[in-house]
């Protein structure tokens, strides 16, 4: 009788090949993990952006008078409304993300810190809008 010989691969290389998938799978979780903090950043900053350009409009409509904006929930007084003027819903920081990410508060100037409980600061004496978890220069901060 005659054995058969049966090509097939062996342990040796089937561990070589599983430990290469893993340094891979790494690699490609890294750079997902980067590529979605740069992302939420952009994003903050286009809605930082089209926030300002909006409060701008508002005010050369209306007298150089600012919206009645509040501290609260996505509480942009007359920018936010539904009848297309401005914005149809208050802007999202995603930078601080979760649920505070619409949040408003009332202040004078841009955080010096990250934090995440608020997403936006507006400056009512000036007009003025930053970003919560940026900087004045409007670069996000160390999380």
């Amino acid at each position: 009788m005659r054995a058969r010989f049966r090509p097939a691969f062996t342990l040796i290389e089937i561990l070589i090949v599983v430990v290469i998938l893993g340094i891979l799978a790494a690699i490609a979780v890294f750079q997902f993990g980067t590529v979605t903090g740069e992302s939420q950043q952009t994003a903050t900053r286009t809605e930082l952006q089209k926030l300002r350009r909006h409060i701008g409009v508002f005010q050369a409509r209306n007298n150089q008078r600012f919206p009645a904006v509040e501290d609260g929930d996505g509480t942009w007084g007359e920018i936010v409304n539904t009848n297309r003027e401005y914005l149809l819903t208050p802007p999202i920081n995603s930078w601080v993300g979760g649920a505070n990410g619409r949040r408003v508060v009332l202040g004078t100037a841009p955080d010096v810190a990250y934090q995440t409980d608020y997403g936006w600061i507006f400056d009512p004496t000036t007009g003025q809008v930053w970003a919560g978890g940026y900087d004045g220069e409007d670069n996000p901060l160390p999380r």
